[in-house]
């Protein structure tokens, strides 16, 4: 297992600083993306499950794949809305449901143990709901990369996955020490490195492309939800304010001597934030999908609905240790592995101050784009 696939998972457990209590951002956006996976879900019912045929003709499972699902609550809650669509339409039609089988992914070192104890009551609801009747979920894990194949040629229906497909295989090569100071791209990065996030981002959607249009289904679905941006800008605020936000708490504890330079120097973040265009020239290059959707919405760094303008004092400090633990849960393996878990405390306390301090004067939200499309 290679160093950066070791310490790339979310915070395990419940705790307070664990991923499955700080993705209330991840959470609002699976709710906002919630028709497009509805309508994906039910495009597939209809190629694959004709109520005018003989039982025997049509479909006996539906194969699910939710990719980059880590460990929270979050992980079963498109599953619920998937089997919830299906049910829907098979009651409206008094057909036999299919069964569905659901593929739970992530890295090996996800904490599954978490997970699955998630699945076991999340399977003992579907028995207990009069609505659900005795339809047949089957639920398993699959660790590994979702960069290599994971299913058979053919096999699976529908792929869900949110916010993990920005995560890169590796962070880009020839960052040693020239991105001095930051921990992605920022306004100060010079172009190659900018070029070198767009070039990896490129090879690693690439694979992601080919690999899936192989296992789909001729007619399969996918429905892909990633931080991204709007602006051609990679260096946008949107993109890159969060991380330069971070960055600025680690160089002022490189200043105090608490971090070393050279530390800081050498490491960076393997995640990209594209933008719809950059998006789209992937998927038309390796030609197996044909897009259905392709937009962006808007979700606050704290995962709140109300808007940053007009919060009290106390709200503003409460979001902003909110913002600090959600990126503390998502970033703090890799972290810890490379400075030393003696910082992390004081970092995100650090960072908890300068996101209040930033959130007075400018927008802390994400932008996400959601991608729907088919297998041609």
């Amino acid at each position: 297992m290679d160093q950066l696939t070791q310490h790339l998972h979310m915070n395990e457990g419940i705790a307070e600083t664990s991923y499955a209590s700080n993705s209330s951002a991840q959470k609002k956006s699976m709710y906002k993306t919630k028709p497009v996976v509805e309508e994906a879900i039910l495009d597939v019912l209809s190629k694959f499950y004709n109520s005018t045929t003989s039982a025997t003709e049509n479909l006996k499972s539906i194969c699910i794949a939710d990719l980059g699902c880590s460990s929270g609550p979050n992980a079963l809650l498109v599953v619920s809305y998937l089997l919830d669509t299906i049910q829907e339409k098979f009651r409206k039609s008094d057909s036999v449901m299919p069964e569905i089988l659901v593929f739970l992914n992530d890295l090996p070192r996800n904490d599954f143990n978490t997970l699955f104890k998630y699945v076991e009551s999340f399977q003992d609801e579907l028995k207990k709901s009069k609505k659900n009747g005795s339809r047949q979920c089957f639920v398993a894990g699959m660790p590994g990369t979702f960069h290599r194949r994971l299913f058979p040629s053919d096999s699976i229906h529908f792929v869900h996955s949110s916010y993990s497909v920005h995560w890169l295989s590796q962070v880009p090569t020839g960052n040693d020490k020239s991105n001095k100071g930051n921990l992605y791209i920022a306004k100060s990065s010079p172009p190659y490195i900018i070029e070198a996030y767009l070039k990896q981002f490129k090879k690693d959607f690439m694979a992601f492309l080919k690999c899936r249009s192989e296992e789909l289904v001729k007619g399969g679905r996918m429905v892909l939800t990633l931080v991204g941006r709007r602006s051609l800008d990679p260096t946008s605020k949107e993109s890159c304010s969060l991380w330069e936000l971070l960055s600025m708490a680690l160089n002022d504890m490189v200043l105090e001597g608490i971090v070393e330079e050279e530390k800081l120097d050498l490491f960076n973040f393997p995640i990209y934030y594209p933008s719809l265009e950059e998006v789209k020239s992937v998927i038309q290059s390796e030609g197996s999908f044909s897009v259905n959707q392709l937009e962006t919405f808007q979700v606050n760094w704290d995962g709140s609905d109300s808007s940053e303008d007009g919060r009290s004092g106390t709200d503003k400090s409460r979001s902003s240790y909110l913002i600090a633990n959600s990126i503390r849960a998502v970033s703090e393996p890799l972290l810890a592995s490379h400075f030393g878990e003696e910082i992390i405390n004081e970092l995100f306390s650090r960072f908890g101050e300068i996101v209040a301090n930033y959130a007075t004067k400018e927008k802390t939200q994400y932008t996400n784009l959601v991608i729907s499309v088919t297998k041609s």
